[in-house]
């Protein structure tokens, strides 16, 4: 099922499914108990693009403490459950808007359907989680080792299971570290559910190993039509997480909006300190809510002609730059003015 016709499941006062906008998520690294310290990695992340926000609840107090967190934040909360079912339940009675469980691991039929009927009551979605890492031995058996395929029938069992207790604000999540078997997966299993799915490359990595994975996994997925939330994982601030899924949302042309940075990968003929330039320009530019494109070029051979595709850009010379706007040569700015003459021009954007 393509992302135009999942069904539409609300969490908080957001929405995915049906053709909606993708949502970008991530996943605080505080003590989830320590309020403070969430709330304001929370705060961060949402000025930063965050959609959907998880926390972990791996003990009582981090299920009560979502009350309190839940008052202070503008973004739809979720509880990140591991096998114990009475913190899902807590998390929910504390005001989580969705809570992320594997009902293979939550302690049996029981105790699922006790987490359930909270759910139902609340009207509370359930993310299905289901990864590489926690496939179970017998579907391993069954394929010889972890299989996209067995990813596949692991989720949809999970599903099963709560639709069978008349429940079916669902969202499902396969995920594995194996870019190649992460896109398989989603193939398989947007052929066979209605819900619709979180998708992410799981332990991708650090920010550079990480982004190249996630970027190649997510757009090939998303490229598809399949897709209706995401979270790029990597070990790191996870400010970088948000503008990395931005950025590949920006990149498949599924999300307008925020200035996009080009810049050339310099050459013996670059005459400015442009690794410098660019890399200051795309720190300067978040400030800024602008739908343009911005060029930043190391020479005058093909500098100007690639800046004019922008809507404004600079072209380096030796200690200059031409400064280019619409398509026109404005005038040369000396070197250690570009950054400044660029943000003014930015500022006065019109």
């Amino acid at each position: 099922m393509y992302r135009d016709n999942t069904k539409v499941v609300r969490i908080g006062d957001r929405v995915i499914g049906g053709g909606n906008p993708i949502l970008i998520q991530s996943m605080t690294n505080t003590k989830t108990e320590d309020v403070e310290a969430t709330v304001k990695q929370i705060h961060r992340l949402t000025e930063a693009g965050c959609d959907i926000i998880r926390c972990t609840v791996p003990n009582q107090q981090a299920a009560t403490a979502f009350k309190e967190i839940k008052k202070k934040i503008s973004i739809p909360l979720v509880a990140d459950i591991h096998f114990n079912y009475r913190l899902a339940i807590a998390a929910m009675e504390n005001g989580a808007d969705k809570i992320r469980i594997n009902p293979g691991n939550i302690g049996g039929e029981e105790k699922l359907k006790a987490v359930v009927s909270v759910a139902k009551e609340r009207q509370i979605p359930i993310r299905v989680g289901v990864n590489s890492g926690s496939l179970e031995k017998d579907i391993i058996a069954k394929y010889g080792k972890v299989t996209a395929e067995g990813l596949v029938e692991s989720a949809l069992d999970k599903v099963r299971m709560i639709e069978e207790m008349d429940y079916d604000q669902i969202v499902i999540s396969i995920k594995s570290s194996d870019v190649l078997m992460s896109i398989k997966a989603h193939e398989l299993i947007a052929k066979q559910t209605p819900y619709p799915l979180h998708v992410g490359i799981t332990e991708s990595g650090t920010i550079h190993g990480g982004n190249i994975k996630s970027a190649v996994g997510l757009g090939a997925i998303l490229y598809q039509g399949i897709g209706d939330t995401i979270r790029v994982s990597l070990t790191g601030d996870p400010i970088e997480e948000i503008k990395s899924a931005k950025l590949i949302l920006k990149s498949l042309g599924l999300r307008k909006g925020g200035i996009e940075v080009v810049s050339c990968p310099t050459c013996g003929r670059t005459q400015i300190d442009l690794i410098k330039l660019a890399t200051e320009v795309e720190e300067m530019v978040a400030d800024f809510d602008l739908d343009i494109k911005v060029a930043v070029m190391g020479c005058a051979v093909n500098g100007p002609g690639e800046a004019r595709e922008a809507d404004i850009g600079v072209a380096g010379g030796h200690g200059e730059g031409l400064l280019i706007k619409k398509g026109e040569v404005i005038r040369k700015v000396p070197e250690n003015e570009l950054l400044e003459v660029l943000r003014e021009e930015l500022t006065n954007w019109k």
